[in-house]
C-alpha cells in the first residue's frame, strides 16, 4: 500500500449563519447576528482545495450535513416550525463544516491491527454540535469501507470529544509508525473545556495505539482562557515538525522532552510570546493552518487574516527566512469561515491511507470541483440575514441545496 496524506475538507454548508452558538469561540461569537454569506464562504472553500491540489496534495471532501436536523428536533419532541429560536439556530448549524471535528483518525502504522482507525467524535459539549455524529458517521461509513479502514461509533457521554482538532501526529514519513498526541483541556476558566482526558483515553485504547507511543498532554489554561477552543488553534503537527505557541500546553518542557525521548528527529519550531502573544495568535488564527509536506518542503496553508497582524506576519517572515523546516506561506482567503470561528485546519480532516482504498465519491480533483462550484453558484444562499432562520422559503431553499449536491455526488445522506 502506498500511504500518503489525504486532507478532506468540509464543504461549507448553505445554511452557514452567524448564530454566536459557540462560548469560548471568540469570532464565532464576535460576529453573532451579523448576515452571513453561504456562497462566498462555500467557494471560498472550495478555492482553498484548489490552492491544496495546486501543491501536489490529494483532496478529499465530506458533505454538508441535511439541515435542518428535523430527526433531532424530533428527539426533542418538536419540529422546526414550533421550535423556539434557539433549538432552531441549532438544528440549523452548518458547523460539520469543521471537518477538524469530524473524527480522530489513527494510521496504520501505528495500530495493532494495521488498519486505520477513525472514532467520530460526539462533540457533546455543544448543543448544535452534538446531534452531528449520526450525518458524520454515515460518510465516513460510506468514504472508508474498505477493510483497510476500522469507522468506530463515538465515545459515550459525557465524556467529550472533539476530534482530530485536539490530536496531532508526528513521524518521520507519513507512512512510518509515529508518535500520537492527544490534548485535552481541564475546566474551571472562563470557558468550557471541549476535549476530555477520559474520552481521548478511549480514542486511544479503541484504535490499538501503543501506550508507550501515545501521549496525553494538558492544554494550558491560559491557551484556553485567550480563546483557544481547540489545540489546533495554539498548534499544528505535521511528520516531525511541531509548530506551536510558547503556552499552548501546560506541561511545556516535560511535553517537549517526551517528544524528544521518542522522536529524536522532532523539530520543534516554537513561536515566543514575547514576539506574538496568545490573543494575536488567536485572533488571527496563526496556529490553524495546515503544515502541509511538498516536494519543496514543508509549507504553512495561512489564513489571510496573518498578514493584517503585524506581530504575526513579521514573524512568519522571519521564518521562512532562516534556514527551518518550513520553506513556504501560501494564504488562502478563507474570510467568511474565519468570522464563524475557524480557518484552513479547521476545514480539514487528515487521513494518512492509500487513496485507492477510499471510496472514489469522496476524492475530488480540479474537475469535480467544478462541478460542485456550479452547485453552489446555482443553489446556495446568497446572504442569510440573522431574523430569517425562520423563513419557510430559506428553509426550502437550503434543503433543495443539500439534497441537489447529494445526489450530484452520488453519496447517500
Amino acid at each position: 500500500m502506498m500511504l500518503r496524506e489525504i486532507n478532506f475538507d468540509g464543504i461549507v454548508g448553505p445554511s452557514h449563519n452567524y448564530a454566536g452558538l459557540s462560548p469560548g469561540n471568540l469570532a464565532a461569537t464576535r460576529n453573532a447576528g451579523k448576515a452571513s454569506r453561504p456562497r462566498a464562504a462555500a467557494l471560498q472553500g472550495i478555492a482553498k482545495m484548489r490552492a491544496n491540489i495546486a501543491l501536489g496534495l490529494t483532496q478529499g471532501i465530506l458533505l454538508p450535513h441535511p439541515r435542518p436536523d428535523h430527526r433531532w428536533l424530533s428527539d426533542l419532541t418538536t419540529s422546526y416550525d414550533a421550535a423556539p429560536l434557539h433549538l432552531k439556530a441549532q438544528a440549523l448549524s452548518a458547523s460539520a463544516m469543521w471537518a477538524a471535528n469530524a473524527a480522530t483518525v489513527s494510521p496504520a502504522p501505528d495500530t495493532a491491527d494495521g488498519r486505520c482507525h477513525l472514532t467520530v467524535a460526539n462533540l457533546v459539549t455543544m448543543p448544535h454540535r452534538s446531534h452531528e455524529w449520526r450525518w458524520t458517521l454515515a460518510q465516513l461509513r460510506q468514504a472508508f469501507a474498505d477493510p483497510a479502514f476500522v469507522v468506530h461509533s463515538p465515545v459515550p457521554a459525557p465524556f467529550g470529544d472533539e476530534g482530530a482538532a485536539n490530536h496531532m501526529r508526528l513521524c518521520d514519513g507519513h507512512g512510518s509508525a509515529g508518535v500520537e498526541i492527544f490534548v485535552y483541556g481541564v475546566a474551571g476558566g472562563p470557558f468550557p473545556a471541549r476535549q476530555h482526558r477520559e474520552a481521548s483515553e478511549a480514542v486511544a485504547r479503541a484504535h490499538g495505539l501503543d501506550p508507550a507511543r501515545t501521549l496525553f498532554v494538558r492544554q494550558s489554561d491560559a491557551a484556553i482562557a485567550a480563546g483557544a477552543f481547540h489545540n489546533d488553534v495554539v498548534a499544528v503537527a505535521n511528520e516531525q515538525v511541531l509548530f506551536t505557541h510558547e503556552h499552548a500546553f501546560a506541561d511545556r518542557e516535560g511535553f517537549h522532552a517526551d517528544l524528544r525521548r521518542l522522536l529524536p528527529s522532532v523539530e520543534i519550531v516554537e513561536v515566543p510570546a514575547s514576539a506574538v502573544s496568545l490573543a494575536d495568535a488567536v485572533s488571527s488564527y496563526l496556529f490553524n493552518a495546515q503544515l502541509v509536506s511538498t516536494p519543496e518542503g514543508m509549507a504553512l496553508i495561512l489564513p489571510g487574516e496573518v498578514s493584517a497582524a503585524v506581530p504575526v506576519r513579521r514573524w512568519l517572515e522571519a521564518l521562512v527566512a532562516g534556514n527551518g523546516p518550513i520553506r513556504r506561506l501560501t494564504i488562502v482567503d478563507v474570510r467568511e469561515s474565519m468570522a464563524n470561528g475557524g480557518g484552513p485546519a479547521c476545514l480539514r480532516l487528515r487521513v494518512v491511507a492509500d487513496p485507492t482504498t477510499v471510496d472514489p465519491r469522496f476524492l475530488v480533483d480540479d474537475a469535480r470541483l467544478d462541478v460542485i462550484s456550479a452547485l453552489v453558484e446555482r443553489h446556495w444562499p446568497d446572504t442569510i440575514d440573522p431574523d430569517a432562520i425562520a423563513d419557510p422559503a430559506l428553509i426550502a431553499e437550503i434543503e433543495a441545496a443539500t439534497t441537489a449536491l447529494y445526489a450530484a455526488l452520488g453519496v447517500d445522506p
